[in-house]
C-alpha cells in the first residue's frame, strides 16, 4: 500500500486513472466530494467488496485518511494490488490543492 500526500496523488493522477474510492457517510460526501469517486461507506465494504476488481488501482480516502487506512489494509489482506491511501484525507486535499472544496 502507498501513502501518497495531496500533492503526491495529483502528480499520480495525472497519468493514472484508478478507482477513487469514498468510504466516508453520505452526509459527508454531500459537504464535498470528488466528482469522479464511488461513495461506499466504511461500514458498507465487507458487504460490497466483491463489487470491486483486486487487480485495478485504488485510491481509498476519507474526511482525515484514518478509515481509508484501515480500509487500504483490510484490501490488502484480500489480496488487492495496487492501493493507494490519501494522506491527510479529503481535508488535505481541499486545503492543499482544491480551495473550492467545503471543509467540516
Amino acid at each position: 500500500m502507498q501513502d501518497l500526500t495531496p500533492i503526491a496523488l495529483q502528480a499520480h493522477l495525472k497519468n493514472h486513472s484508478p478507482l477513487l474510492l469514498d468510504v466516508r457517510e453520505q452526509w459527508e460526501w454531500d459537504k464535498c466530494h470528488f466528482d469522479t469517486a464511488r461513495l461506499l461507506p466504511m461500514g458498507q465494504i465487507m458487504a460490497n467488496v466483491d463489487s470491486l476488481d483486486k487487480t485495478a488501482e485504488v485510491v481509498v480516502f476519507c474526511h482525515h485518511g484514518i478509515r481509508s487506512m484501515q480500509v487500504a489494509r483490510y484490501f490488502e489482506m484480500l489480496g488487492f494490488e495496487k492501493v493507494i491511501n490519501l494522506k491527510g484525507g479529503i481535508d488535505a486535499w481541499a486545503k492543499t490543492i482544491d480551495d473550492s472544496m467545503s471543509l467540516y
